[in-house]
């Protein structure tokens, strides 16, 4: 009876959550954590864990196209990882093998036009694992509704690592001038193809850590993070819910912010600026408390005083 209760309880949060939801982050990369623990407290081996969590990712797959997520990333195998036992790397280097070929021949995959992509090195995985990546990649490759990131012994600090460098290489070899680097150089050195800025991160398992994962994507986007304590293989849809809900607030709190900063602008400058500062204003005036958004009529007469140092000439100089 309590089973069947939490079942009905758990629909009907779900259905609330599901109305709360306006919009979908862009980009959401998970930390899966718990499998092994899952296993353990249920007296299943690690392996049973991972099984069972595969199962998961399916779902969250299905979860992110139904709200219009763009882009998932799953943090799916680290470079410390390698540390475990044989017996348990072997087991999971079979699943993965299993999963990414079963992924690249499903009909939804393709009706989805989903690319899957391994990012991280690959290169020190065993040959069956680079062969069942390759596969999946070729198989999806023409795709792009929806893109899956796999990450694969990955390490976020290496991979900025290597980038840097590659860039450095290049400076000493005479091909990039120092003062030719930018955002979209490290960038183009840190995977094959191109990864969106990551939107929110989705951690299980407990631990409110987020494991050198995607920092150059994550951390420069200050991409909202939700930890939540279910393991991996039983994170349900509303625990999904709750973290988009979670990078809503994140969103909404920013814009608010943004207004907040814009309006305490217009009251301390009287230069060009304000352009900036009343652009700012009217795009996120609607995500302030109504006794804090500024009256229309004060930011046309700010308007006016920039137009006329606009005029003056101030802006030229």
């Amino acid at each position: 009876m309590k089973r069947w209760l939490r079942q009905r309880v758990d629909a009907a949060y779900e259905g609330v959550l599901s109305r709360e939801i306006s919009g979908a982050p862009t980009h959401v990369a998970v930390i899966q954590d718990g499998n092994r623990r899952y296993a353990r407290r249920n007296g299943e081996t690690a392996h049973d864990g991972h099984r069972q969590g595969a199962q998961t990712t399916e779902h969250v797959l299905e979860w992110c196209q139904d709200i219009g997520v763009e882009e998932l990333t799953l943090y799916t195998f680290s470079t410390e990882n390698f540390d475990r036992s044989d017996e348990e790397n072997e087991a999971l280097f079979d699943l993965l093998c299993e999963k990414l070929r079963k992924f690249a021949d499903a009909e939804r995959v393709h009706d989805n036009e989903v690319q899957i992509r391994a990012i991280g090195e690959v290169e020190k995985l065993p040959e069956r694992v680079r062969d069942a990546v390759d596969y999946a990649e070729r198989r999806t490759r023409d795709h792009g509704r929806f893109v899956l990131n796999i990450a694969l012994a990955y390490g976020g600090r290496s991979q900025l690592l290597e980038a840097v460098h590659d860039v450095a290489t290049d400076v000493q070899a005479g091909s990039l001038e120092p003062d030719e680097i930018d955002v979209e150089t490290i960038e183009d050195r840190l995977y094959d193809q191109p990864v969106r800025d990551v939107d929110l991160i989705i951690r299980t398992g407990g631990d409110e850590r987020t494991s050198n994962f995607l920092p150059w994507h994550a951390n420069g986007n200050e991409a909202a993070v939700f930890f939540c304590t279910p393991y991996w293989p039983e994170f349900s849809k509303t625990d999904f819910l709750r973290g988009i809900r979670t990078y809503e607030h994140r969103e909404e709190s920013w814009r608010r912010t943004r207004a907040r900063r814009a309006i305490a602008l217009l009251g301390a400058i009287s230069d060009p600026e304000l352009v900036e500062a009343k652009s700012i204003v009217e795009r996120f005036r609607d995500s302030l408390p109504t006794s804090e958004q500024p009256d229309p009529g004060d930011l046309d007469d700010e308007s006016e005083q920039v137009e006329g140092i606009d005029s003056s000439g101030r802006a030229a100089d």
